[in-house]
This record gives C-alpha cells, structure tokens and sequence, in this order.
C-alpha cells in the first residue's frame, strides 16, 4: 500500500510541475522580470541615495526580501489556482473517490508549490547576483527558510483554493493580505528604524519573520532571532495543514 501511496504522490508532483513548467513564459518568467525591476529601480537607482541599512549598502540589503516576495506569490498563487481550477473542472472528485489518503493530496499540491516557489526564488537570486555578487553567510538557513516559506505559503493557497468559489475569490487573499503584509515585512526597510510602537506591531506580521530570517541566511543581520522565525514558520505550518487536512477529510467546500 504504501508503494501505491508513494506512485500517487510522485503523479500529483509530476502534474503540478508540469503545469507550470508547460507555461514557463507565463509562470517563470514575469516574476522574474518583476523582481529584477524592483532591484533596479529601488536598489540601484535609489539605494545610492539612501546609503546604508545595517551596516550593508541597500541594494544588498533589500536583496534577501525581494527573493522572498517572489517566493511566497509564486508559491500561494500556484497551489491557489491549480486546486480551484481541479474543483472548478470537478477534476478534485476523482482524487476524492480514489484510496488516496488526503494527506497525499496535500503533500502533492503543496510540492508542486514548494517548487515553483523555489525555481522562482532561484532564478531570482542569480539574476541579482549577476548585479551585486556576494557571499552568502549560511547557506543552509537560506534553503531551509525558503523551503519552509514556500511551504507554508503552498499550505495558504491550499486553504484559499477550499473555500474559494469562483476565480475572483482566489485574488482576494493575495491582494488584501498578503501584498500589504510583504511590503510590511521590512522587505525595503530595517525595523530598527522604526519607532518603538510601530516595531511592537510589526512583530505581528508573519512575513516579517521569514523575510528577518532569510536576511540572516544572505548577510548575517536580523531584526529577530531566527529561533523566532523558526518557531513561527513551524506554528503555521502545522496549523494551516490540519486546517487543510480536516477540510479534505471532510469535504468541505469540495463535495456539493
């Protein structure tokens, strides 16, 4: 049986690798171009205005964040519109009546996600590093942050994809969330620079701990203990995939 469970597994990754690398000029490519636009404009144009951030030039600094900010869209967006496209076509009811256990289902539309995030994130890192080479201070936390980012964030589009009932449903997340969250996160920003109040409240935003946390990886630095970062990345792993998991077991949102 669990050599059935692992072939099920590799043709849900398969499928969703395939649906976006079919389409790479639509899925890979934009991101890519968007994030290098961001570098330029922000990082080199401007950055020469601004000086330093903790102690780094600001085109390095920001660096970090912007990866992170096409990992996390990439990653959400993927999952969201492919598992809603499943539902909308009616397509998700065979894996429902098939002896697949959801947690395969999960673990396969989350891979799919966990791997355009990190194709995207790649590419994006060696289109900046073509601008401004450096080295990276620890190279296993950049991986294991990115790859807990995109997976959290596979997990959230996911959840979205669930309850989404029409296409529009699927955009609403990433514009009314989780864009104000990322620009928020101390993407182009230090959070010692703010004031005490606003550095309280910034602690509240997820992101801010994922973006902290991948800044340590490239330069060393963090606004919070990557312990925090960890903790948290953790926390909503393992809530949003019971979240998951029990709307699946239960067909909710899924069966009319």
């Amino acid at each position: 049986m669990t050599q059935l469970y692992w072939v099920a597994l590799k043709s849900i990754w398969s499928k969703e690798i395939n649906r976006f690398s079919r389409i790479w000029i639509q899925t890979i490519i934009p991101p890519v171009i968007t994030m290098t636009l961001y570098f330029i404009i922000f990082g080199n144009l401007i950055g020469d205005h601004i000086g330093t951030m903790d102690g780094f030039c600001y085109i390095k600094f920001i660096m970090p964040g912007l990866i992170m900010m096409s990992v996390i869209t990439n990653s959400y967006s993927n999952v969201a519109s492919s598992f809603f496209s499943a539902k909308f076509q009616r397509n998700i009811e065979e894996l429902l009546v098939a002896p697949v256990p959801s947690h395969i289902i999960i673990l396969g539309y989350v891979g799919g996600g966990v791997a355009r995030g990190i194709c995207v994130g790649f590419l994006v890192n060696m289109i900046l590093l073509f601008f401004i080479p450096f080295k990276m201070y620890s190279f296993f936390i950049i991986f294991l942050i990115i790859f807990l980012t995109a997976f959290l964030f596979s997990l959230a589009g996911l959840l979205n994809a669930v309850f989404a009932k029409t296409f529009d449903d699927i955009s609403l997340i990433p514009t009314f969330v989780l864009t104000p969250l990322t620009y928020l996160g101390g993407v182009f920003y230090s959070l010692n620079l703010l004031p005490s109040f606003w550095k309280t409240i910034s602690k509240f935003n997820p992101i801010v701990y994922m973006i902290s946390g991948f800044r340590f990886g490239f330069l060393g630095v963090q606004d919070i203990p990557i312990i925090f970062t960890l903790l948290v990345l953790f926390f909503f792993i393992f809530l949003f995939y019971f979240f998951v998991w029990i709307l699946i077991e239960k067909g909710i949102g899924l069966r009319n």
